[in-house]
């Protein structure tokens, strides 16, 4: 018997209780020292086996881990490996480690023709990235951020019900915050991950992007899970509308006021539908926007056309009369030649 089958050999006996280091010399015929060198290879493949000390003491397995039988019929084992290539093609895969220890142990399941042509799943599935937003331009951060990471730290917070330490750092408010979460799951939304949980410190929810975390570690501190607490919660975007809400309060904001077709436009808009908008005066709706950005907000009513106007800011709304005389005496120069 070589070493792999004999470390085969102890998981399996392990399955089924506690063994002693000399019991399972004396089981394969070999030394207690080799028996060690086999439980480590155990450890190293990432078999969570423990030790006991004292005279009742010897390895067992860990008592969350269970190693049932897996019958997948090929059909299913095609449908995981397409749904792993799909998660593949996202700028940060949770779990990318484990992700392909399991791909590794699903393609040896396949016949060879199949295995060979799932191996390269970006042969059969293809991921076109969200285009360019350009109504919607956002700040780099100042630091490094590192959303595989994040993503990979917040899930093992998870899994393990453990307390999360987060360094975030916030662009539009030039600062970099610490906070202690609970996770209690992730959110994938326009090509980026958000981390939601329970900030400890305000005992509110909180939900974080990915990319713009520049330190993560899973503390040694343990919490409940609380089942009342989920990530679909955050479904809808409902954050970005409190967060609007917030954004009115704390600057200024530009005042639109447009046609009840124009006004349905932006109420599909993944951003612009969580503005708040007033109801109509006749057939006109006002529309608050909090955001004075000159590079946001005129190309978005110059966008929306004829029956759209900026009302205020006083000074965005003569920017835009400057510039539109502009476009005027161009096309009448234009028309003249």
């Amino acid at each position: 018997m070589n070493a792999i089958e004999r470390a085969l050999g102890i998981l399996l006996l392990l399955t089924g209780g506690q063994r002693s280091a000399v019991d399972l010399a004396r089981r394969f015929d070999v030394s207690v020292r080799t028996i060690y060198r086999d439980v480590d290879r155990l450890l190293a493949l990432g078999i969570p086996v423990e030790a006991e000390r004292g005279a009742e003491g010897g390895y067992r397995l860990a008592r969350d881990y269970i190693q049932p039988p897996v019958a997948l019929t090929r059909g299913e084992t095609a449908a995981l490996l397409v749904a792993q290539a799909l998660v593949r093609g996202l700028k940060a895969t949770p779990l990318v480690a484990e992700l392909d220890s399991a791909e590794a142990k699903l393609l040896a399941s396949l016949p060879r023709a199949a295995r060979e042509l799932f191996s390269q799943g970006e042969r059969i599935v293809g991921i076109e990235r969200p285009p360019a937003d350009i109504f919607h331009t956002e700040p780099e951060t100042a630091g490094p951020g590192d959303m595989q990471r994040a993503v990979d730290g917040f899930m093992h917070g998870v899994l393990a019900s453990r307390r999360v330490r987060i360094t975030h750092e916030n662009p539009y408010r030039a600062r970099v915050v610490d906070y202690d979460i609970e996770p209690h799951g992730i959110l994938f939304d326009r090509d980026r991950w958000y981390l939601f949980g329970q900030d400890v410190d305000l005992g509110s929810d909180r939900l974080l992007r990915a990319d713009r975390v520049r330190e993560i570690e899973v503390s040694g501190m343990a919490f409940r899970p609380r089942a009342a607490l989920s990530v679909q919660s955050q479904i809808g975007r409902a954050w970005l509308s409190r967060a609007m809400r917030r954004w009115e309060q704390e600057g200024e904001v530009s005042v639109l006021r447009v046609s009840a077709t124009q006004a349905g436009l932006l109420r599909r808009d993944w951003y612009y539908r969580h503005a708040l908008f007033r109801a109509p005066q006749g057939d006109r709706v006002e529309i608050r926007i909090p955001n004075v950005d000159p590079a946001v907000i005129l190309p978005l009513v110059r966008w929306l056309g004829p029956g759209a106007e900026l009302v205020a800011p006083q000074g965005l709304r003569a920017r835009l009369v400057e510039e539109l005389a502009g476009m005027r005496a161009a096309y009448a120069s234009a028309d003249e030649i």
